[in-house]
Parts: structure tokens; C-alpha cells; sequence
């Protein structure tokens, strides 16, 4: 599997990655063995950048892709979590699940904000701890929506000095908008940004703004959310979109771009999987699989091949932007796996 570096840094990225909120039990609970399976599969097909975050799950998906990838020599695989949110004893004896954020898990442990430079380093001993290595190579600032000055003034230039001390080897932003990582990328220097949802096959936010001042400044983005919250797997009525019911006319569009793609034979998640990395700012697109089979099925539309005539249709359709890069047709990923 392609393999490059996150912006200036030497942290290697493979072109596909596994992101973990599912193994923390997103929405609905997933076993220990199915985590450790799915983590094994990736494995197998070459992925080796694996993201996670004490968000997810409350601090179980950490503690389970740790688990997975603890008998891996340290120096294989690249590993990414996220600081913003201190996970704190919950006072009370019964205090019920954490569905209300989405995780299928029990209360144990409540959320609590803290971009402060303190904040950041408790927040990396835990993960360390849950995660059972003695570094990770990337760390991302999760969320910072409604903390921006604070991150911007506390929380970067901790993991900057981490950075500089060689404990962290990239740093970046991780967020469900553009607006906000671009200033990041204007008025710091991190490496990476993982972008979720906002640049996929429905919607191109981020080719405002952050995705030209990222390829100019030679950061990285990293993407996730490719299939818009599953929409972009099966768009019919009751698809959802941004894990909501999704409105009509985003609906509409998205059984456009089936229409498209199924006039060209190509799947559409095939579709949605491949277009990111038209962008040279793109590294890797993160893939949310919960179980083995969907990290295979991602693998596969990878690599299904996709004409040029799909993309030049898009445009004509005006489902793409006329400027909007797209893969050239021999990108597809190579059929072959390491080993």
C-alpha cells in the first residue's frame, strides 16, 4: 500500500488508514473479538496508520486498538489520538450509558474540555496508558470549535514543544469543519489536519479554503467521513447524512451521483472512496470500519478502477466544480497486498 509523510514531518502514513470510533462502540456495541478482528483484517490488507481518541467510547476504543496491535513491533505502524476532552470518574454510582454522545458504553467517565498546556499532557499520559505504548507518533487537537483561542494559545504550543522534544513525532487538528483548521494551518505550524466530511464525492468545504493552503504550505490532510455518515453507501429515504435523517435536497443529490455512477459501472462508494485523493494535499482517507468484512469491502473499491469519463460527467452535471481535482484513472490502488 502507498505509503508518504505528514507534511515536513517523518511520520509515515499509509494511503488508507483505520479510523477507530467504531471499535468504541459507536451507536452500537461491537464484541472485543470483532475489534480485534477488525484491527487484524486492516492489518492484513497493509494498513498501517491506525487513529483513535479518548472519545470514543470513553476511552475503549483506545484501550482495544492497543490491545489489537500489541504484539506489533512499535516502530510498523503509526498511531494517532486526540487531546480536548479529559475523561473524569463519574460521580455517581449508577450513572446510566453515554448513548446521549453516542457511544454504546456505560458512564463510567464524563467529558470534560481542556485545551489548557496541563490539559494536553494529562490527556497523552491516559492515552498512553489506555493505549499500552510509550509514545504515539501523532497527536491531534479534537474539536476545538468553541475553544479556538485557547487551543490556539495553550493547547498548540504544548504539543509544539512535545514536537520539538521528539516525544511527538506530528501534530495537527482534528474537526468536522474547514474554516476553523484553515486558520490553524495559517497561523501555525502543524502538520496535519484531519478533515472529516467536508471533503467527500456530496460536498468540497474544504476545497475553499484549507485544502489550496494546506498543498501550499505542504501539510498534510488527512480525511475522514468519506461516505458522509453513510449516506454515500446506499442513498435511499431514511439514509443519514452527518448522523442525522438526511434533508431532501442532500438526499436528491446524492441519488444523482448514483445515477452517475452507476451509468459508468462503477459503485458509487467506490467512487466516494477514490475521489479525495485527486487533491495533492490529500495523504490518507481514514476508513470507519467496524467489523473485517467492511475494512475488505474498503480495500475493494479502492481498487476498483474508475474511468476518467465518471469524473468528466460529474462536472457536466454540475455535481463537481469545474476546478475540482479529481484521481487520474490509473491512481486505483494496486490489486497486490504487502506483506
Amino acid at each position: 500500500m502507498k505509503t508518504t509523510r505528514l507534511g515536513g514531518s517523518a511520520v509515515p502514513v499509509t494511503e488508507l488508514a483505520l479510523g477507530t470510533a467504531a471499535l468504541g462502540n459507536l451507536f452500537h456495541p461491537v464484541t472485543d473479538e470483532t475489534a480485534h478482528a477488525t484491527v487484524d483484517a486492516a492489518w492484513a490488507a497493509g494498513i498501517r496508520t491506525f487513529d483513535t481518541a479518548p472519545h470514543y467510547g470513553l476511552g475503549l476504543s483506545e484501550r482495544r486498538l492497543g490491545a489489537a496491535l500489541r504484539d506489533r513491533p512499535r516502530d510498523t505502524y503509526t498511531l494517532s489520538t486526540k487531546v480536548g476532552r479529559l475523561l473524569v470518574p463519574n460521580p455517581e454510582d449508577d450513572a446510566g450509558d453515554d448513548l446521549a454522545n453516542g457511544f454504546a458504553v456505560p458512564a463510567t467517565h464524563r467529558r470534560v474540555w481542556d485545551f489548557s498546556a496541563d490539559g494536553v499532557l494529562r490527556s497523552l499520559e491516559a492515552s498512553l496508558t489506555r493505549l499500552g505504548v510509550d509514545h504515539v507518533d501523532v497527536a491531534l487537537l479534537h474539536d476545538p470549535d468553541d475553544h479556538a483561542e485557547q487551543a490556539l494559545r495553550e493547547a498548540y504550543p504544548a504539543l509544539e514543544r512535545l514536537r520539538a522534544e521528539g516525544v511527538i513525532g506530528a501534530i495537527g487538528v482534528g474537526m468536522n469543519q474547514s474554516a476553523l483548521p484553515a486558520r490553524f494551518v495559517r497561523e501555525t505550524d502543524i502538520d496535519v489536519v484531519l478533515l472529516a466530511g467536508r471533503y467527500t464525492l456530496l460536498e468540497q468545504d474544504g476545497l475553499g479554503e484549507l485544502l489550496p493552503e494546506a498543498a501550499a504550505r505542504g501539510r498534510s490532510v488527512l480525511i475522514g467521513g468519506v461516505f458522509n455518515s453513510g449516506l454515500l453507501t446506499a442513498p435511499k429515504p431514511g439514509a443519514t447524512y452527518d448522523y442525522a435523517p438526511a434533508p431532501q435536497p442532500v438526499l436528491d443529490r446524492a441519488l444523482r451521483l448514483l445515477a452517475v455512477c452507476e451509468r459508468h459501472g462503477v459503485p458509487l462508494r467506490a467512487a466516494a472512496a477514490r475521489f479525495p485523493f485527486g487533491h495533492p494535499a490529500v495523504a490518507s482517507v481514514l476508513t470507519g470500519a467496524r467489523s473485517p468484512d467492511e475494512v475488505r469491502d474498503m480495500v475493494e473499491q479502492l481498487r476498483h478502477p474508475i474511468p476518467d469519463a465518471l469524473w468528466h460527467e460529474l462536472r457536466a452535471e454540475d455535481l463537481l466544480a469545474p476546478d475540482t481535482p479529481v484521481p487520474a484513472a490509473e491512481e486505483a490502488m494496486p490489486s497486490q497486498e504487502p506483506s
